[in-house]
Order: structure tokens, then sequence, then C-alpha cells
């Protein structure tokens, strides 16, 4: 009996490593490296028709005058182009890291809810396919800006609907996801990691999703008033009825604070796990990493109204509101110094994840200073929705989240595929991006300094020369990414190029460069033993 039991025990073992093929490989998927790769993929497919909304509101405002689009197309354009980015391209992508790599950092064969996992991102397919759809409803797409503020939802045709019922979806997706991450990281490490010995990249996350779950259903409060307001009768938001439109302002920016760093936080774990590899050097003073983490999370939640400073606020409150959000820079500040003092003195070198990574604490700076001047509300009310807002929110997500993104891929690319992309393909990405960002947001900042308003689909002839310069520096920064597609993502993908080692980058630590690469479809079986550091297996 025993030996039949054995037989059958290995049969089983060894049919487990056979992994599923064809198209119920990734419809059914509940392994979570195939759901990583379904996440980034989706995130990529979304930031390609976010940036093709963003070129052609780059195209319209090439030169004065009204061009391609009328105003209301351009108002639906620049609201689309924000849902898409932030819910479709940027959340997805940091979901997909989570997936492909907290299991394989922590020592875990899997997430905890592989079923879970495998809904949570199918519910995204519909949500997208609905808000890119709108755009052919009658009236077109929402056009009340991202932040969809009453009164304008209020007035929108149905697509406002879709886009409510969209945003919803999306909500329970990350919720669902967040629950996920939260489990496998407190129940699932490998005997010996305790919560202190676990890499960056998983810390940020565990904070990020607490974050998720305490704000999604803010959100989903707010739109659903907006919901009712508009065909059950209620009067939430309408003045006509009694309602206050500024309330909406305050739940959106209860939510949508924290959400600022829900997109950053995951960015701050990846850069953390760069950076020490190509400095061959431990992280500087890791333990104030975390707790300034934890302070950041904790403090976006007392900050929301410094983006109503020109609401009627009372006096006290702006007072209250710009020291918080001051104060807020100084657990930053702290991630910024212990990454250039993990760089001092480090033997470092400049591979493509590094540059990506040093690109993103001189830009993500850059960013954070313009947002540390909004926060002085006397600054802030002149600045109020012009062009140097655009500009300090594009430096913090694109050259924050997006920059921190790319590090990532690259650095883990040979993990993922098993082969190595071409550092000189990188290279060629990391600069033509770098340049051709600058080129688009830095003229932003002086628009605005200048007076001009943002959404606005016409401007006087004094803004042209900066217009002009931003939208050619616009396109550059989009065939940029296609070019990254092209010549990195899909040779990997194909397995083209030299085959990856098991440990690519020297300096790299952590339980994912135990594995081979390609890392194989089940890992970690049974849980590692660690070492004291935690960082490697032994025996």
């Amino acid at each position: 009996m025993s030996a039949v039991l054995d037989h059958h025990d290995a049969h089983g073992h060894d049919h487990d490593h056979h992994a599923p093929t064809g198209w119920r490989r990734w419809v059914f998927a509940t392994n979570h490296k195939d759901i990583g790769t379904l996440y980034l993929l989706f995130s990529f497919a979304m930031l390609m028709v976010g940036g093709l909304l963003a070129l052609g509101i780059r195209a319209e405002l090439f030169q004065p005058g009204l061009q391609l689009v009328n105003p209301e197309l351009f108002n639906q354009l620049t609201t689309m182009h924000g849902l898409i980015m932030v819910f479709g391209a940027i959340m997805p992508a940091f979901v997909g890291f989570a997936n492909w790599m907290i299991p394989l950092q922590i020592g875990a064969s899997d997430m905890a809810f592989a079923r879970m996992n495998n809904l949570s991102f199918w519910l995204m397919i519909p949500a997208a396919l609905m808000l890119v759809g709108s755009f052919f409803m009658p009236g077109g797409a929402p056009a009340a800006g991202w932040t969809l503020y009453a009164p304008l939802t209020l007035q929108m045709g149905p697509s406002m609907d879709a886009g409510i019922f969209a945003m919803h979806i999306l909500g329970a997706s990350s919720i669902m996801g967040s629950i996920n991450i939260i489990v496998t990281i407190l129940n699932m490490r490998a005997p010996g990691m305790t919560l202190m010995k676990m890499p960056m990249f998983c810390w940020t996350w565990l904070i990020t999703a607490y974050l998720l779950i305490a704000v999604m259903p803010v959100l989903a409060g707010a739109i659903t008033m907006t919901l009712t307001d508009r065909h059950f009768g209620t009067a939430f938001f309408n003045p006509a009825g009694g309602g206050d439109p500024v309330m909406y302002q305050h739940i959106f920016w209860f939510f949508g604070h924290p959400e600022v760093y829900i997109m950053i936080l995951p960015a701050f774990g990846i850069v953390s796990q760069v950076v020490p590899a190509f400095a061959r050097k431990k992280l500087f003073g890791y333990a104030s990493m975390v707790y300034a983490t934890g302070s950041i999370a904790i403090l976006s939640f007392v900050v929301w109204a410094h983006h109503m400073f020109t609401t009627g606020m009372p006096v006290t409150g702006q007072l209250f509101f710009m020291y918080s959000t001051m104060l807020i820079a100084v657990p930053t500040g702290v991630k910024i110094f212990n990454w250039i003092a993990t760089m001092w003195k480090g033997e470092m070198t400049f591979e493509t994840p590094m540059l990506w990574a040093v690109g993103f604490i001189f830009v993500f700076t850059m960013g954070g200073f313009t947002g540390l001047i909004l926060s002085v509300a006397p600054i802030d009310i002149q600045m109020q929705d012009t062009y140097y807002v655009v500009a300090h929110f594009h430096y913090v997500l694109v050259a924050g989240s997006l920059f921190a993104m790319f590090a990532g891929i690259y650095y883990w690319l040979p993990k993922w595929t098993g082969v190595m992309y071409s550092e000189t393909r990188g290279k060629i990405h990391f600069w033509w991006s770098m340049i051709s960002f600058n080129i688009t947001f830095f003229p932003m900042h002086f628009l605005g300094l200048a007076g001009m308003p943002r959404r606005y689909a016409d401007y006087p002839m004094q803004f042209a020369d900066f217009n002009m310069i931003a939208s050619i520096g616009a396109f550059g920064f989009g065939f940029a990414q296609v070019y990254f597609f092209l010549a990195v993502v899909l040779p990997a993908m194909r397995g083209k190029g030299e085959k990856a080692v098991q440990k690519p980058w020297e300096g790299a630590e952590g339980l994912e460069w135990e594995v081979p690469s390609p890392a194989p479809f089940h890992t970690f079986e049974n849980p590692p033993k660690l070492d004291a550091t935690a960082t490697r297996v032994v025996g």
C-alpha cells in the first residue's frame, strides 16, 4: 500500500511541474508567475492606449488655435488619459510585480489565494473595455477630468455611468489583490524570515496593500453618491437640492492622496532592491526605510485638502494642510538620503537597471521639490489648475512610478524570461526616454508660472513656443516606449538573446536569485532553509 501511495505522490508531484499549455494556461491561470505576466502585459497595453490619448492632447496643443479636436473631445481625452494611466497602467503594473516577486522573495510557493488572484486579474478586462468603449457611447466619453468632480459628473451622458461601473470593478480587483498580498506576506514567509529581514519591495507592498484596502471603499462611496445623484433623486453634490460639490472634493481627495502614495511606494521598493545590487553594498538604514514607508502611509491620510486651497478653506485649515504636507517631505527625504548613502563609496556599475534607478532618484527629487513648493498655500493658490501642477505630478508619476518600473523590469527580466536583454538597447531606451521626458514636462513648469491653465484646448500666442517643445518631446517619449516593447520585451518573451545565469547581477541579494533562470513554474514547494541574513538558501 505504501509503495502505491509513494508512486502516486511522485506521479502527482511530477505532473505538477508540467505547466498547462495553450489558452487554458492563461484563462485559468492560478500560478503567481503567469498572473504577474498577465498583469504586466495588460498594464503595458493600457499604457499604450493612455499614451495615444496623451498624444492626441499634445497634437492639439502643438499650435494655438483649434487644430484637430473640438474642446469637448479634448476634455474627454484628458479625462480618459488620466483614468486609464492611473487605474489601468500604473496600479496593475505594480500588482504584476507583486505577483511575480513577492512569493519568490519570501520563499513562498505561490500567493495565498490562487483563484481569487485569477479573478482579480480578469475583472480588469471588462472594466478596461468599458472605460475605452465609453468613447463610442452617446455624447462620448466622460469629460469631467480624471478626478470626476461634481457638478460636471452630474451633467455627463451615459458614458459617466459606464465609467463609474468600471471604477467599481477596478476597485474590487485592487482590494482582492491587496488581501492576497497581505495574507501571503504575513502567513507564508519562509521560516527564519522575520518581517525585519524581508526585502524592501515586500515591505513597501505590504504597506501599500493596507492603504488600498483603506481608501478604495472611499472612492467607491464617492462615485456611488454621484450615481445616486444622477439617477435616484439624491442631492449629495447637487447644489439645486441642497448638496455640496466641495464635499465631493473632500471625499475624493481623502482617497486621492493616499492613492498617490499607492502609486509610488512600490516604486520606492523596487529602487531599494536595485541600488544596493549595483552599488554592491547593503541598503543603508534598512530599519529607517521601513519606518519612513510607514510614516508616509500614515501622513498620507492627513494631507488631502492641500488639493483644495482655492475652495474657500479657512486660514486655519490652510495652515494645517500646509504644514502636514511639508512634514511628508521628511520621510521621503530619508529614503532619498538612504539611497544616496547606499551608493556612497560603493563599487558602482551602471547597467540599465541602475541607470533607471539613478534617473528615478534624480527626476523624482525634482518632482518632490515642486510638490513642496505647491504645499505653500499662497503659492498654490496662484499655481492651482495650471500647467505647473501638470508638470509636478508627471515628474512624480512618470519619472517616479514608471521609471522605477523600468528599473524593475530590466533588473528581473533575466529571472522572468531566462534570457539577457541587450544592454545597448536598454541604454538607448533609457537615454531616449530620459531626454524626451524632460523636453516634454520641464517647459510645463514655465507655462504654469506664466499662467497657462490645464485642460484648455486652445491658448494665446505667448504660450506657443513651450507648447510646441512639449508636444515634440511627448511624441519622442511615446515612440521610446514602442521601441522598448519591440527591441527589449518581444525578444525576451521569444527567448532570443544570451541565456541568463541564475544570478546575473553580482551584487544582487535575495531568494529570487536562488532559483534558476527562468524561474521554474513551481518554486519553493518546500519552504527554503535560510541563512542568518534571510537572503540565501542553506544546503
